[in-house]
């Protein structure tokens, strides 16, 4: 199956240039219906032209952005190894609230490049 989704232009440059393998999201309907082998387009948020595609190769299904971020090395979703994972978890606020965290717990989404 295919999937489009959206990213701002540092984690679509990230995924594009293999530093990332990793793409954390809310387990909302859209994420729900993700698959192992199923291929993901991802368009850049500023230029929707510009797509890069990726298979999905592992569901990591948690509760919150913190556990799943505890659990996978900074590395694996394009930070340096020894990036504060407390920071990185309140980065996931400028994108989810804490209410919609709770609503639908979240999903590690594991990628690689086709």
């Amino acid at each position: 199956m295919q999937h489009h989704l959206h990213l701002q232009e540092k984690p679509f440059e990230r995924i594009k240039t293999g530093r990332q393998t990793i793409e954390m999201r809310l387990f909302d309907e859209k994420r729900s219906k993700l698959d192992l082998g199923d291929h993901i387009q991802f368009s850049k948020r500023d230029n929707l032209s510009e797509r890069i595609q990726v298979e999905v190769i592992g569901l990591l299904r948690y509760r919150t952005f913190r556990e799943l971020i505890q659990d996978i090395p900074p590395t694996l979703y394009g930070y340096p190894l020894d990036f504060n994972k407390d920071i990185a978890a309140e980065l996931m606020r400028t994108y989810y609230s804490e209410e919609d965290e709770q609503k639908y717990g979240v999903l590690g989404i594991k990628i690689k490049l086709i």
